[in-house]
C-alpha cells in the first residue's frame, strides 16, 4: 500500500536530515508529518490522538537536540509515532503493530534513537535521570536528557519519586509536561485542577511572558547566563503565584507554560534550556488529536485509538460480522459490576484511570458516588481498595494484568497479609494483540497463585465471569480473589442468566474420554472444546477439564485425571513457568503419581506484538496445536485419521 509523503518530511530519514532545514521550514515538516500519520493509522490502526498532539514538539525536539547522542524518552510510547517516523523508520511505518513489524511504542533493541523502552507510563522521569547521572559519572557534561511525560503520567507516585530524587543531584535534566488534559480518559485529581489554575491565571500568564523575553536574550551573556538565570528568578519569584511552588519545592526550575501547537516557539526556548544547566521542567500546553478535525471536535477518548477510519469522513470502520456476536469481557464486567451492586450496597469499583478501557465507565454513569478512578496510580488503586475493605465494603478492583504488575507489593502486604476482601478484575489477562510485550497479562497466575490467601481464578466463557463476580462478593467468601479475562470477545450469546455460586476451589469435566487428559483455564479452554472435538474425528477420545482455579486448585479433580490417565497436557493462555501447568506438577509429585506431561501457554520468553490469533499459533496454543500435540504423545494409527 503506497502512501504519500510531503516533499520536506520526504528528504528526512534521520534528524540529522531535519536539521539541515531552517527554522521557517518547520512548520510545513510538522503539517506533513501529521498528515504522515493521519493517512496510516486510518488504514492500519493503532494509536492516534497522543502522537498527533505532539507533533510540533517532536520536530523541535530534534531539531534543537544532538539526538541519539542526546537522550529523549517518552512517557508513554505510545505518543512517538512522530518520532519514529523521524528516526529512521518512516518507510517501514506502515507496519507499526502489525505482527513482524515496528512496535508500538520505543524500543531499545528497534533503534538507537529509542533511549528507553517503555509502554507503562510515569517512567520517563527515573530513567533519564539514571542516564544523566551516568553521564556526569563519565564526564559527558554537554550531553542532554529528555523526558516527555504526558499530565496523565503525572499523577503515578513513579514519577514525583523521580522528581524529588532529582531534585538534589543537579542532573542535566529537562522534563517536559505535555498537559492536554488526558490520558486516555479525561485526567483526574488535585494535579489537573493545579496545572488548569497555572494555565488560566492572567497574572501568572503576564509574569511569564515577562520571564521568556528575558530569557531569550541568554544567549548574548556567554558564560554569564547562570548567572542572569537566577537573577531573573530571585526577582520575580515574589510574583509567581503559590501554584509554582510545587515545582519549585522540588527544586526544578520551571518554565511555562508554552503553546505546544507553536514550533518556531518551541525550537527557540528548546535552544534556550539547553545552556541552563541542572533539573528543570517545560510547562508546554497540547491538544490531544491536533491538526485531525474529527478528533478536535469528537470524543477525544474514542480518538485515542479509533482502529481504521475514513480519514476524510471521520467515519470509524467497523468490522460487522454476521449473525449475534458475544459482547467483550470487559462489557460482561461493566455490566454486572452494576447489576451485582444494584444489589449489594457494599460494592465500589475502582480503577486506575482505565474508565473506559475496563468498562468501569458503565458504573460511573450509573452510579458515580461508587466509582473511583484515582488517576495513573496501581499501586495506590490496590491500597485504596484495601482501606475500603478494612470499613467493611467489598471493592472490585479493575486493573489490566500487566499494570497489575506495579502494585504487587501492595497486593502482598496490604490486601493479602491483612485477608482483605478485595476483589481483583483482571482485564487483558493472556496475549493482548498489537500493544506487544508490555501489555500482554502473562505473568498473573503465576504471580498470585504462590501469594496465601489469595484466590485465583479465570473463566471459561462470559457466563463464568457473571458467576465468578458474583461469587467473589458473597458474605462467605471474604477473602482476596482474583478474576483474570482476555482482551476481545467472548464465545457465546446466551450469557446473561441467573447468578449461581461457583464453589471456590471447584472445576468441572466437561468431557470425558480414556486415550489423554486435557486440562485448562481460562478461555483458551475453548480451544480446547474444538480441539476436542477433531481429535474424535480423528479417533481420539480426549478428557477435558476446565479447572476455573488454580488457587485452591481442585486436588478431587486432579485425583481424578491421574488415577485415569498417564498422558496430560495442560493449556492456559499465561506463562508456563509457574502457572497452572506447573500447579499440576507439583500435585503430581506431592502425590506420588506419575504421567507424561505437557504443558501449553506462553513459553520463557517475551512475546512480540501481532494479532492475538497469530500469537496464539506462535505460543502453540491454539487448536492445531492441541491437537498436532495430542496426536504426537498418544500416537493416532493413520487409518483411523481422517483429512
Amino acid at each position: 500500500m503506497d502512501f504519500k509523503t510531503g516533499k520536506l518530511l520526504e528528504q528526512i530519514e534521520y534528524p540529522s536530515d531535519l536539521r539541515k532545514f531552517k527554522l521557517e521550514d518547520l512548520p510545513q515538516i510538522s503539517d506533513e508529518l501529521r498528515q504522515f500519520i493521519i493517512d496510516i493509522v486510518s488504514k492500519k490502526g493503532g494509536h492516534f490522538g497522543a502522537s498527533l498532539g505532539v507533533v510540533e514538539l517532536t520536530v523541535a525536539l530534534h531539531y534543537v537536540f544532538n539526538t541519539p547522542y542526546d537522550q529523549l524518552v517518552w512517557d508513554v510510547g505510545h505518543q512517538a509515532y512522530g518520532h519514529k517516523i523521524l528516526t529512521g523508520r518512516r518507510k517501514t511505518f506502515h507496519t507499526n503493530r502489525i505482527y513482524k513489524g515496528i512496535s508500538g511504542f520505543p524500543k531499545r533493541s528497534e533503534s538507537e534513537y529509542d533511549a528507553f523502552g517503555v509502554g507503562h507510563s510515569s517512567t520517563s522521569i527515573g530513567a533519564a535521570l539514571g542516564m544523566a547521572v551516568a553521564s556526569a559519572y563519565k564526564g559527558e557534561k554537554e550531553r542532554q536528557h529528555i523526558a516527555v511525560i504526558g499530565d496523565g503520567s503525572m499523577t503515578a507516585g513513579q514519577a514525583f519519586e523521580a522528581m524529588n530524587h532529582a531534585g538534589i543531584t543537579n542532573s542535566n535534566l529537562l522534563v517536559i509536561l505535555n498537559d492536554n488534559c488526558m490520558s486516555i480518559d479525561p485526567n483526574v485529581g488535585a494535579l489537573r485542577e493545579y496545572l488548569t489554575d497555572i494555565t488560566t491565571s492572567h497574572t501568572y500568564n503576564r509574569v511569564k511572558d515577562e520571564v521568556w523575553n528575558l530569557l531569550g536574550k541568554i544567549s548574548k551573556f556567554g558564560p554569564n547566563a547562570q548567572d542572569i538565570v537566577s537573577k531573573i528568578e530571585n526577582g520575580i519569584k515574589s510574583s509567581l503565584l503559590k501554584q509554582s511552588n510545587l515545582f519549585e519545592s522540588l527544586k526544578f526550575r520551571y518554565f511555562g507554560p508554552v503553546d505546544g501547537h507553536d514550533v518556531d516557539r518551541l525550537a527557540k526556548v528548546l535552544q534556550d534550556l539547553k545552556g541552563i544547566p541542572g533539573p528543570k521542567i517545560l510547562h508546554i500546553l497540547t491538544q490531544k488529536g491536533k491538526g485531525y478535525k474529527f478528533s478536535e471536535q469528537g470524543n477525544q477518548t474514542t480518538w485515542h485509538a479509533p482502529g481504521l477510519f475514513n480519514k476524510d469522513t471521520g467515519e470509524i470502520i467497523k468490522i460487522v460480522k454476521e449473525g449475534p456476536q458475544p459482547p467483550k469481557y470487559q462489557d460482561v464486567f461493566g455490566y454486572t459490576i452494576v447489576e451485582l451492586a444494584e444489589k449489594n450496597s457494599k460494592i465500589i469499583g475502582v480503577t486506575p484511570a482505565m474508565l473506559s478501557g475496563s468498562s468501569l465507565n458503565i458504573m460511573m454513569k450509573a452510579m458515580p458516588n461508587r466509582t473511583f478512578d484515582v488517576g495513573i496510580a496501581e499501586q495506590h488503586a490496590v491500597t485504596f481498595s484495601a482501606g475500603l475493605a478494612t470499613q467493611g465494603l467489598i471493592p472490585f478492583c479493575n486493573i489490566y494484568s500487566s499494570f497489575m504488575q506495579r502494585a504487587y507489593d501492595q497486593v502482598i502486604h496490604d490486601v493479602a497479609l491483612q485477608n482483605l476482601p478485595v476483589v481483583f478484575c483482571l482485564d487483558r489477562g493472556g496475549i493482548a494483540g498489537a500493544d506487544g510485550p508490555t501489555h500482554h497479562g502473562a505473568f498473573d497466575l503465576a504471580y498470585f497463585r504462590c501469594i496465601p490467601n489469595m484466590i485465583v481464578s479465570a473463566p471459561m466463557n462470559e457466563e463464568e465471569l457473571r458467576n465468578l463476580m458474583f461469587t467473589a462478593q458473597l458474605p462467605e467468601t471474604n477473602a482476596p480473589f482474583s478474576i483474570r479475562y482476555p482482551r476481545g470477545n467472548g464465545v457465546m450469546t446466551d450469557w446473561k442468566k441467573p447468578f449461581q455460586k461457583i464453589t471456590i476451589g471447584k472445576g468441572r469435566r466437561i468431557q470425558t474420554g480414556d486415550d489423554i487428559a486435557i486440562l485448562s483455564i481460562g478461555p483458551v479452554g475453548n480451544n480446547v472444546v474444538e480441539a476436542s472435538k477433531q481429535l474424535q474425528e480423528k479417533g481420539m477420545k480426549a478428557a477435558h477439564y476446565d479447572m476455573r482455579f488454580v488457587k485452591p486448585i481442585d486436588e478431587e479433580l486432579l485425583h481424578e485425571v491421574f488415577s485415569k490417565h498417564t498422558k496430560i497436557i495442560t493449556v492456559e493462555d499465561g506463562c508456563i513457568m509457574g502457572g497452572m501447568g506447573s500447579a499440576v506438577i507439583e500435585f503430581m509429585s506431592d502425590h506420588n503419581y506419575s504421567a507424561h506431561i505437557k504443558r501449553l501457554g506462553i513459553p520463557d520468553r517475551f512475546i512480540e506484538h501481532g494479532e492475538q490469533a497469530e500469537l496464539y499459533i506462535e505460543c502453540a496454543f491454539d487448536t492445531q496445536s492441541i491437537i498436532q500435540t495430542a496426536v504426537l504423545m498418544v500416537g493416532v494409527k493413520k487409518n483411523t485419521m481422517v483429512g
